[in-house]
């Protein structure tokens, strides 16, 4: 096969997702998107007699499209109910119906309640208005792989009949996501090997998760196209994915085809805001982590000659590739990610943030490219060489109705001392139980003049939190910074590292002894 020929039905079978629904606008800026940037060859935009809202997106549609000389491209679904879709149709502006037949016996016989003879009468019927009317008609074959399974002489007595009116396409559902690779390869074969001269549509649904492998093996039996939806949308678990099969044309089976890769993330992401669907972050091609290494085996052997890269490389597909930060990482991600954001560190330092990233990497999923900076600020600048005072451990608690309490033990020099006190909230608590300890030595205790908490751009709720406070002590002013997963962590981080640098400089102060032999 030379060519493919892509039908993407998003605006319709993926509007068809549980809790989707799209407005007039949102639909134009997809149809848009996916004919004049995706270059998708057809689009199927809705079902006719919907809804009023329904027959008002078409309209923008068409109207667009007939400007660009799309008109041809965008198709509507249609039913066997006389001229009543067909009027609608024309009214909306379209020029294509995809009509809905029934492609088993069973659902001939038990839903419409008629004989084959008599559902094939009343299809020729619309489709012989539909040429008065000037508009196109593609034939979809609902449950026709049931009808494969269950009724195979019917579906050929339907291609039979069909075959000899004026119609383009007959598009061969797998309407319930039943099939397997093997049976699709069959059933595909038997109507493409008997009727040669007819184009024939593969439809899959995903409801084994075999959709793709299905599209496959349309392809090898010989169908000449496909119908996709963005993100996979569609009843119950789906259809078959345009990323997917994007990557299987163009990677595996190497069959032409028209659609621009580079456009596929945005896409997707117009069609995750539109339709409040968040893409899995693992979703092949368009997740947020399928071009995120997280192994630091994998940074290295990239780093020594992409030894993990494949084909599917993030670019073809408007991406980067990225390195995750965590406990798995390790020195060639630090590196990779330095190299992102153009920061040169000295072994000895990345040694240090390495090993940061490794003990924060075990409070949260993920430490971002963002949190980087943080990191090394951390580290680096705030690095107190020697701890005469270390909190041992502490416990916070925090009840509705009651004030926060703080538990602590912290050390100094050699000797361990512990105290609890209730507070306004958490960090508040802490410091208060501190300074009682700090009272009962007569210690004197810097004053707390200012608290900043900052994250990283994107607002996650995860994020690692940099807390930097400022510090009066004896009329000399000092700034420490803490971080964190959790924001009073930080802040109590920060308070040790002005706790030490204080008690340091004091130590430093104090005349060393002589000895007096």
């Amino acid at each position: 096969m030379k060519r493919i020929e892509i039908m993407d039905t998003t605006l319709r079978d993926g509007e068809q997702t549980t809790g989707v629904s799209f407005n007039e606008s949102e639909k134009l800026a997809m149809a848009q998107m996916l004919l004049d940037e995706i270059r998708v060859n057809r689009i199927e935009v809705a079902s006719a007699r919907v809804s009023e809202g329904e027959f008002m997106s078409v309209k923008k549609i068409t109207e667009w499209a007939a400007a660009k000389n799309f008109l041809d491209r965008v198709e509507v679904l249609a039913f066997v109910d006389g001229t009543l879709s067909l009027d609608w149709t024309v009214e909306a502006g379209a020029k294509v119906i995809n009509l809905l037949t029934k492609g088993s016996l069973k659902h001939c016989e038990g839903q419409l309640r008629k004989t084959p003879e008599e559902h094939f009468l009343d299809i020729e019927n619309v489709i012989k208005e539909a040429e008065k009317r000037g508009i196109s008609v593609n034939v979809y074959l609902e449950d026709w792989s049931n009808g494969m399974i269950h009724s195979p002489d019917y579906v050929f007595q339907m291609i039979d009949y069909l075959k000899n009116l004026n119609i383009k396409r007959i598009m061969l559902p797998d309407t319930l996501g039943i099939l397997n690779p093997d049976q699709t390869f069959e059933f595909c074969s038997a109507v493409i090997n008997r009727y040669p001269g007819v184009h024939f549509d593969f439809h899959a649904h995903n409801d084994y998760d075999l959709a793709t492998a299905n599209v496959m093996a349309s392809v090898k039996a010989g169908v000449h196209g496909l119908h996709t939806t963005v993100n996979g949308l569609g009843e119950r678990a789906g259809n078959v994915p345009l990323a997917s099969v994007m990557g299987v044309l163009n990677d595996h089976l190497h069959i032409e085809n028209t659609l621009a890769e580079s456009k596929l993330s945005k896409v997707s992401k117009m069609v995750e805001l539109f339709s409040g669907l968040r893409i899995p972050a693992n979703k092949p091609l368009t997740g947020e982590f399928v071009f995120t290494q997280c192994c630091g085996v994998h940074a290295d052997g990239d780093h020594k000659g992409d030894l993990y890269f494949n084909e599917l490389l993030p670019e073809r597909f408007g991406r980067m590739r990225r390195y995750a930060l965590g406990k798995t990482s390790g020195k060639a991600s630090i590196k990779k990610n330095l190299e992102e954001l153009g920061i040169t560190l000295s072994k000895e330092d990345i040694d240090k943030v390495t090993q940061r990233v490794i003990e924060l990497g075990d409070k949260k999923e993920t430490v971002t490219t963002e949190d980087l900076p943080y990191i090394i600020s951390d580290v680096l600048k705030n690095h107190i060489s020697e701890q005469n005072i270390r909190l041992v451990n502490y416990h916070l608690s925090i009840a509705k109705g009651m004030k926060p309490v703080a538990s602590i033990r912290i050390c100094i020099g050699e000797q361990v001392y512990s105290e609890t006190s209730a507070g306004d909230g958490q960090y508040d608590a802490f410091m208060k139980a501190l300074w009682k300890i700090y009272s009962g030595l007569k210690k004197s205790r810097p004053v707390l003049t200012d608290y900043k908490v900052t994250i990283p751009p994107g607002g996650k709720t995860d994020a690692l939190v940099e807390t930097t406070i400022t510090w009066d002590y004896e009329g000399m002013e000092y700034t420490t910074r803490g971080l964190d997963a959790d924001q009073t962590e930080a802040a109590i981080k920060a308070t040790m590292k002005m706790l030490n640098i204080i008690s340091n400089q004091e130590l430093k102060k104090r005349p060393k002894a002589v000895n007096i032999e």
